[in-house]
């Protein structure tokens, strides 16, 4: 199936409304999930005017429509912002751009979704952190997206991806594993079970003040890793957010949380040596500060308070999520070993006693900088 739609790419690029002379097209960057591919036109003073094209997976993202309609109103509205506030909408948002159709997007003879943005000059993406500003960067990065995007009505994006960071349904999800243990190896992680069991409240936290009225809606990125932000060749500054495919309604919070997870934590995700483990907390602060700058004053002192908790919360999801797969025979997670889903599970339980123990120091870096 892989070969037949990427075998569309003629296809798609004729239906869109592109300037120039296509002189090339290649596949393009390291995402996992859509095809990506950077096309090349050559104008006719000569310059040359470089387009995104992906071709979005149906597989993942069942309902491409919505996802897009999700991706249109939100860049839309980013765009207004950024002219308001004097700054440059072809860089620091993402630009759809539109099909024959006139959507931003073109289904193909076999059903496939494809879009196109316009390419960002004279910026990267990185996979990992090279060193402590772009992490620092990458905060000011999400908390500013969370500033321009505070008044945008959360409500009436789409769930593209239901219950999400719903924790307390994972969690029940976890328990039905735990009792049916279809492949037997429940006894032999008696202690990570129980890990899960008796932190219990964590999983209920949010959802319990979302459903008392104290936490509200935002607009959240979902996905708030370093390479879904673009820096500044020149100045090293982040300027635009990027893959907005899991963008949706949800608690800043947790955006917050899952940056702490990955980038805080002093080992792979899938380290088996557990003394390497620990949130470093120099990283912690660091990100914390560019967050909060970020955010300028649009989140309410509770949501600033509760952060470190959406770092406990992510961890121990995300924790939850992995014990679950391995409860369950690796069906969801891609594995490359035995017991890898486990090894992952067991990194991020240790993260989480790490970060329990480390609590007060972490709630007093956030009072330092409400």
């Amino acid at each position: 199936m892989e070969k037949k739609s990427c075998g569309r790419i003629d296809e798609a690029i004729s239906h869109f409304r592109f300037d120039g002379e296509l002189i090339q097209k290649k596949p393009y960057g390291s995402g996992h999930i859509n095809d990506t591919f950077l096309l090349q036109f050559r104008m006719k003073d000569g310059s040359i005017s470089k387009q995104i094209l992906q071709r979005v997976n149906h597989e993942i993202f069942k309902d491409p429509v919505a996802l897009m309609e999700n991706i249109e109103g939100v860049t839309t509205f980013l765009r207004k912002k950024i002219i308001e506030n004097g700054g440059d909408p072809e860089r620091e948002t993402l630009n759809l751009r539109q099909a024959d159709n006139g959507k931003t997007y073109y289904t193909d003879e076999d059903g496939n979704y494809w879009r196109v943005f316009g390419f960002i000059d004279g910026a990267t993406s990185y996979d990992k952190v090279e060193k402590p500003e772009h992490f620092y960067q990458s905060a000011v990065a999400f908390g500013h997206f969370q500033r321009l995007l505070a008044d945008y009505p959360a409500k009436t994006l789409h769930e593209t991806i239901i219950g999400f960071h719903d924790t307390a349904a994972r969690l029940e999800t976890f328990k039905k594993a735990v009792e049916a243990d279809v492949c037997g190896r429940a006894q032999g992680v008696e202690k990570e079970i129980r890990f899960v069991l008796e932190r219990e409240d964590v999983a209920h936290t949010f959802g319990d003040l979302q459903k008392a009225g104290k936490l509200p809606l935002r607009v959240t990125h979902n996905d708030t890793k370093l390479n879904n932000i673009m820096l500044d060749d020149e100045t090293g500054k982040a300027i635009c957010v990027i893959d907005l495919d899991t963008v949706m309604p949800g608690l800043a919070m947790n955006d917050f949380g899952d940056s702490i997870r990955f980038g805080a934590s002093t080992a792979a995700e899938d380290e088996t040596d557990l003394s390497k483990v620990s949130c470093d907390l120099e990283l912690f602060e660091l990100y914390a500060r560019g967050f909060i700058e970020g955010c300028a004053g649009k989140l309410s002192p509770l949501e600033i308070s509760l952060l470190p908790m959406g770092a406990k919360v992510m961890t121990y999801e995300c924790g939850m999520r992995f014990l679950t797969d391995y409860l369950q025979g690796d069906t969801y997670f891609k594995v490359h070993r035995e017991g890898h889903n486990l090894d992952r599970c067991r990194t991020q339980f240790k993260l989480l006693s790490d970060m329990e123990q480390k609590w007060d120091t972490m709630q007093n870096i956030i009072k330092k900088y409400m």
